[in-house]
């Protein structure tokens, strides 16, 4: 399946080990389902409340929806809010993708790596865990997942760069039929 690219074009090495990667990841969500439906097992058949199980259910949504980001932008399937992005020539939805990724998405994510790397290490440093009694024991291993997962967003939107700015700037542009005859 071609990512982010021309139809028919093989993505770039780095778009096919994160798209390998999430996939790989996306088996979270079968994990997640078991402990929803062994959770409500225990509650309803044997009266049993598990705190810890609790907690790995919000743990693993947020895993799974953290790395759904990553494959949403490998894919370029991300939601749009630009409403006039579709009726656009190709040639101008990637100026917006140029001028998105670079403005408003790379330094967003610069910022979410940021902010959230120092609260990862002080979370590992001070062995972190849950607060309530029976919960999680490692919760820093859940705060390293936030400047992870900003981290491979950032590699999946240099990517996306790379592959729009060879679009508009590379010699791909010029033998396209689409922008043949075109004024750059």
């Amino acid at each position: 399946m071609p990512m982010a690219d021309e139809p028919g074009a093989s993505p770039p090495k780095l778009e096919r080990g994160l798209d390998r990667l999430v996939t790989g990841a996306s088996w979270i969500w079968l994990v997640l389902v078991a402990v929803i439906v062994g959770c409500v097992l225990l509650r309803t058949l044997f009266g049993i409340g598990r705190i810890d199980l609790e907690e790995l259910q919000w743990h693993l949504y947020a895993v799974g929806f953290l790395v759904g980001i990553v494959a949403c932008v490998v894919h370029d399937r991300h939601v749009r809010v630009d409403v006039f992005r579709e009726g656009m020539r190709s040639r101008n939805r990637d100026w917006v993708d140029l001028y998105g990724l670079l403005l408003l998405q790379l330094p967003f994510l610069l910022l979410i790596v940021a902010s959230s790397l120092p609260l990862a290490v002080e979370s590992f440093a001070t062995a972190e865990r849950s607060i309530s009694a029976g919960g999680l024991p490692a919760r820093w291993i859940l705060r390293s997942v936030l400047p992870l997962t900003g981290l491979l967003l950032l590699a999946a939107s240099v990517s996306r760069l790379a592959t729009v700015a060879r679009r508009l700037f590379g010699r791909a542009r010029e033998s396209s039929p689409e922008t043949a005859g075109s004024p750059r």
